[in-house]
Formats: C-alpha cells, sequence, structure tokens
C-alpha cells in the first residue's frame, strides 16, 4: 500500500518546484524511509531529502435554522521532498 495520497499543487507548492522541491500529501503513519521509497519507485526519481509536518484540521462552524452545527476537518501530514539536481517530477502530464 502506497503512503502517497496526492500532490500538493498550490501557488506556494509550485514555487518550490524550481528548486527541485516537491510537496506531497502522505499517510499520517508514514515516515521518512517509506515515502522515499514510493516517491523514487512510483515517479523514478532520486530522492536527496525529505521534510515531513503534521497538520491539525481546521474548526469549522456551520449555522442553521435548528442551531448551530460544528466540527473539524480531518488531520494530515504532508512531505516536502527534494530531488536530486537535474530530476523533474511533473504532475500535469499522465505517467
Amino acid at each position: 500500500m502506497s503512503t502517497l495520497k496526492k500532490p500538493i499543487v498550490t501557488e506556494k507548492a509550485t514555487g518550490l518546484n524550481e528548486k527541485g522541491q516537491y510537496v506531497f500529501e502522505v499517510e499520517r503513519t508514514a515516515n521518512k524511509v517509506q515515502i522515499k521509497k514510493d516517491i523514487e519507485q512510483f515517479y523514478g526519481v532520486t530522492v536527496v531529502g525529505i521534510s515531513t509536518m503534521r497538520t491539525n484540521g481546521k474548526i469549522k462552524s456551520k449555522f442553521t435554522k435548528g442551531g448551530s452545527i460544528s466540527g473539524r476537518r480531518a488531520h494530515g501530514k504532508k512531505a516536502v521532498v527534494t530531488v536530486k539536481e537535474g530530476d523533474v517530477i511533473d504532475f500535469y502530464n499522465g505517467i
């Protein structure tokens, strides 16, 4: 089973692509060794470094006729992956 959920394609994350860094949403229980193995296997690149961060879900409220409903978005984990100079991961063209 893959530890990768999806690539994160935001303006800030796309700006990191010029430096050879790519951002992925990963399983919350994944470690750096598993993430490195999956990225190298799936995208065929050499991973030089990985930084991970855990994110807490935002608290959201919704007001309805019957009262208010509050809840929380899901917690998550992100990985910023640095690949070897010259290697490129292309999210926009199919594999």
